[in-house]
Formats: structure tokens, C-alpha cells, sequence
């Protein structure tokens, strides 16, 4: 494997690796990251599938001992199979309507001003959420993950569903969606989290079979470099996370995702990033 493009494939698995499970949209990232390295053909898309899934392994390794847990206790103990069933009650939405309007979507919105616009407004949504949570901290319902109810849940995967407009961010739009619907920014989090594994596996495995005529042999050393850096990164970022919420909130990556949107705007109106993926 070239070194050239082994070190192309390190940088794009820890910027998706850091920014997968932060509110601020890893693939607005990758496709910014991409251009400015020249990593942009038909391959490199089918290789950011491959390193999303494996960024998703990190949350299976950081909370394993939960996950196998929900594995030995899904025909048995009425507390996982209540986990399992909120779960598949927060993924049916976004595999529903991605299904359905996910090409038109992708066609209609998939340009510089539409995302730019996403984050920026995303930037506002996650200030606003902060503000009132701040304010009405009685509003606040359950205390942890296995206190959710299934109208949580579904809640929780109606705003998830929004991340189809591409610059929205899946885990920002779990995160902040299950804050305005009354979690605590830690369960809301780590929901996320979890939710992370159903969505991402099932994109991965669908995606890869769309695209099963681009898988080689020969990209192998590629498709695990870039992994191996997109697992090391996001069980950091998740770690680093976790420790974050304990003290702080969610109003820096709100001011990031502005200033991130004026970037697309500027990028593209000086032509500086290709964003016509």
C-alpha cells in the first residue's frame, strides 16, 4: 500500500472517529477532510462506510459489559428485553423514511447551502435545548437509560430520523432531540450511544452489499488502516465524552457547528472543497 495513501486513510479514520458520536455531523466532516486530500473517487465512499462501522465497534467495546447483558438476558429478563424493544422502536423511524425519501433527500439537500444551512441551525437548535433544560430542570423524567419508556424511545428515533438531511449529525440529533424530550444530557447521551449500533450496523452491512462490486482484496491494508485509526479515535472520543456531560454541556459544539457552517459556505463559494458527493 502506498504510504501516501495510508496516511490519507489515518487522517480520514480519526476525523471519524472523533466526530462520529459528537453533535456536530461526521460526514460533513469526512467530505471536507476528503477534498482538501484529494480522497474523493467512488472507492473513497465505500471506504467511509467500512471505517463508520468501525468507529460503531468502539461503543460495543466501551460498553460491552451492558451489551452483553442485553445478549444473555433477551429471552429471559423483562428489563433487557424492554432495552431491545425501545431500541427498535428508536431505529424504526430512520430506517423507515430513509427507505423511502432517502435518494431525494441526499439529490435535493446534498449541496453546500443546505448543509451549511443544517449545521447552523442545528448550532441554534442545541443553544436553545441547553437553555431550556437550564431552566426547567424539572422537566426532566428519568434518570437513567432503563427508566425510558417506549414513547421516549420512539421520540427519541423520530429525532434521530432528521439526521437524513445530510449536516444535521445522527448523534447531535439523538442527543439533543431525547434532551428536548425530557433526558438528562447523560441518558440521552449514552442512548445515543446504543442507538449508534442497530443504525450504523444495518447501514454498513446495507450499504456494503449496494456496493459489493467495489470490494477487493487488494483494499484490504486500506480498509484496515482507516479502521484501526476510526476505532482508536472514537473509543477516545467516547471515553473523553462520557467524562465531558459529567460537567459540561453541549453549548461549545453549538458555537462550533455555526462557525463549522459558515466554513461550508465559504468553502464552497470560493471553491476551495468539492461537495457534490
Amino acid at each position: 500500500m502506498d504510504i501516501i495513501l495510508a496516511i490519507k486513510a489515518i487522517v480520514m479514520g480519526l476525523v471519524e472517529g472523533f466526530t462520529e458520536f459528537l453533535p456536530i455531523s461526521s460526514t460533513g466532516h469526512l467530505i471536507l477532510t476528503g477534498s482538501l486530500l484529494n480522497f474523493t473517487d467512488e472507492k473513497s465512499n465505500v471506504f467511509k462506510i467500512v471505517i463508520q462501522a468501525a468507529a460503531m465497534l468502539a461503543v460495543w467495546w466501551e460498553f460491552s459489559e451492558r451489551i452483553n447483558a442485553v445478549f444473555r438476558g433477551m429471552f429471559t429478563d423483562p428489563k433487557q428485553q424492554k432495552f431491545i424493544v425501545n431500541l427498535v422502536a428508536a431505529f424504526l423511524p430512520l430506517a423507515i423514511l430513509g427507505l423511502i425519501f432517502g435518494k431525494m433527500i441526499k439529490a435535493a439537500l446534498f449541496h453546500p447551502v443546505p448543509v451549511a444551512l443544517a449545521f447552523i441551525i442545528g448550532g441554534f437548535v442545541i443553544l436553545w435545548a441547553e437553555a431550556r433544560q437550564k431552566a426547567n430542570p424539572t422537566a426532566i423524567r428519568v434518570q437513567s437509560v432503563d427508566d425510558m419508556t417506549l414513547l421516549d424511545a420512539f421520540k427519541v428515533g423520530c429525532a434521530q430520523a432528521l439526521a437524513l438531511i445530510p449536516g444535521t449529525s445522527r448523534s447531535g440529533a439523538t442527543i439533543i432531540g431525547g434532551m428536548l424530550f425530557g433526558l438528562p444530557r447523560k441518558v440521552a447521551t449514552e442512548f445515543s450511544f446504543y442507538l449508534a449500533i442497530p443504525t450504523i450496523l444495518v447501514a454498513t452491512v446495507y450499504d456494503l452489499i449496494k456496493h459489493r462490486e467495489m470490494l477487493t482484496a487488494a483494499d484490504l491494508p486500506l480498509f484496515g488502516v482507516g479502521s484501526l485509526a476510526a476505532f482508536i479515535s472514537a473509543f477516545l472520543c467516547i471515553r473523553w465524552l462520557l467524562r465531558y456531560i459529567s460537567s459540561h454541556d453541549f453549548t461549545v459544539f453549538a458555537w462550533y457547528r455555526i462557525a463549522f457552517g459558515i466554513l461550508v459556505i465559504a468553502s464552497s463559494h470560493y471553491g476551495w472543497v468539492v461537495w457534490a458527493e
